[in-house]
């Protein structure tokens, strides 16, 4: 029989007092997937939230399941669109009077070979999911509190292995966590904090926009020694824990969450 976890199950036993009361955190894509769930884990540990999506309607459904309003705020709008990282540290300041770090989501590439992408599809993929959370990184560590910060970006496991016609995302998603990790050496003298998150299968329903629908039976999981696809929870974990003050001396690191798929050191 396979293991499931359940959401519910992980979110009762989530609670480890990482040192997060009170700290303000930007989270974007805080609507759907693993933002949102990073947003949960991030209210339930104490943590004034600015919230971020592209779509304002599902950004406030999701936020009036994440927390107390006055302990969030919302601010919609597209980090692939220059101007919003700005717009959101602002907001930060002007609502809390202080920012901490980030959760930064980042985006998707389009589905298709390396011989098939075109041009503009690398052109467009670069500005969202490269350019895009840089901007809200730089911008964040910028404003981030005298007392130091911490970031963490949403990578996927193609960071370290390509994967089946995700040329596009197999090309840049590895140069983000590069750019990551030598922000991560010009940031540490001012005790500021990145690191990467690489997630690997997620059961959601419907699927992340990065993800092929999870195959639960049969060959779509015989690669993962867990035997399981992974729970939106799992991820967002292993993002707060490296966030929080509790992995104060981690940084440049990136953490492959993937139930042990991934066969490199």
């Amino acid at each position: 029989m396979m293991l499931r976890v359940s959401p519910a199950t992980l979110r009762n036993n989530a609670f480890m007092d990482l040192g997060l009361t009170d700290r303000v955190y930007i989270v974007s894509g805080a609507s759907t997937g693993l933002g949102r769930s990073c947003a949960q884990l991030l209210a339930d540990e104490g943590a004034l939230l600015v919230l971020s999506a592209a779509d304002p309607e599902e950004l406030a459904a999701a936020a009036g399941t994440i927390g107390s309003p006055e302990r969030m705020l919302l601010v919609p709008g597209d980090i692939s669109e220059p101007g919003t990282e700005t717009r959101l540290v602002a907001a930060a300041n002007a609502r809390f009077g202080r920012l901490d770090g980030a959760v930064v989501s980042c985006g998707a590439a389009p589905t298709s070979s390396v011989l098939e992408a075109t041009d503009a599809s690398w052109r467009e993929a670069f500005e969202t999911s490269v350019l895009g959370p840089l901007r809200l990184a730089r911008s964040v560590a910028k404003a981030a509190t005298g007392e130091g910060a911490s970031l963490v970006m949403l990578l996927t496991s193609t960071v370290r292995s390509p994967d089946k016609e995700a040329g596009v995302g197999n090309g840049l998603r590895p140069g983000l966590a590069m750019a990551a990790k030598a922000l991560a050496d010009e940031l540490g003298p001012r005790g500021i904090r990145i690191n990467n998150v690489l997630v690997g299968r997620v059961e959601t329903d419907p699927p992340l926009e990065f993800e092929e629908p999870v195959v639960l039976d049969g060959d779509g999981l015989e690669s993962i020694p867990l035997r399981r696809a992974g729970q939106p929870d799992e991820f967002a974990r292993a993002a707060v824990f490296l966030l929080s003050p509790a992995a104060s001396y981690v940084s440049g690191a990136s953490l492959t969450v993937d139930g042990g798929a991934d066969r490199s050191l």
